[in-house]
C-alpha cells in the first residue's frame, strides 16, 4: 500500500502538463513560470488530503493550478504599479525558450490579450474539456462558458488578423 506522500508524487508525475500549462498561460518569465509552478505544487500538497473525488484529479489540478496563477498575479498587481501590460514580441524570453511553430506563437500571444478568466477558459477548451468540466473548474455556469468561449474566439480572430 503506497504511503499518501507517494500517492501525490504519481499525481504530480502523471499530471504535471496542467501546471506547467497553466503557467506557460498567466507567465510570460521564466523566472515567474518557475515560482508559480512551485506555489501550484505547494497549494496542491496543502488541499490534497481534503480532495473528495479522485475520479477528477485532472479537474481539481486545473482548478488549483488557475486560482493559485490568479491569486499570484493579483498579489503581484498590489505590489507594482503598471501603466500598461507590455506586449509580447518575438524577443521576449518566453519566445525564446520555445521551439515552436509561428502558429503556435501567434495563438499564445493572443491568448495573452484575453482576461483572467478567458484564459483559462480557453485553455480549458483547447484542452477538449466539455462546457460542463470548464464551468465546474472555474466555478461559473454552463451557459456563461459557452457566451465566453464564443467571445474569446471572436477576440482571438481579431488580434490574429491584426
Amino acid at each position: 500500500m503506497k504511503s499518501q506522500k507517494e500517492n501525490f508524487l504519481d499525481i504530480l508525475t502523471n499530471y504535471q502538463g496542467i501546471f506547467h500549462k497553466v503557467s506557460w498561460v498567466y507567465f510570460k518569465n521564466k523566472t515567474d513560470r518557475e515560482d508559480n509552478i512551485q506555489e501550484i505544487i505547494y497549494q496542491l500538497w496543502k488541499s490534497y488530503p481534503t480532495i473528495k473525488n479522485h475520479n477528477s484529479i485532472g479537474s481539481w489540478i486545473y482548478a488549483v493550478s488557475i486560482n493559485t496563477s490568479l491569486s499570484r498575479i493579483k498579489k503581484e498587481s498590489r505590489l507594482e504599479y503598471r501603466e500598461s501590460i507590455p506586449e509580447l514580441s518575438d524577443k521576449s524570453d518566453f519566445i525564446e525558450d520555445l521551439s515552436m511553430n509561428e502558429s503556435l506563437k501567434l495563438l499564445l500571444n493572443a491568448i495573452y490579450k484575453l482576461d483572467e478568466l478567458d484564459k483559462s477558459i480557453m485553455l480549458l477548451y483547447l484542452e477538449e474539456k466539455s462546457y460542463d468540466e470548464i464551468a465546474e473548474i472555474i466555478g461559473i455556469s454552463k451557459s456563461n462558458v459557452g457566451v465566453r468561449i464564443n467571445r474569446a474566439k471572436e477576440s482571438l480572430k481579431q488580434n490574429l488578423n491584426k
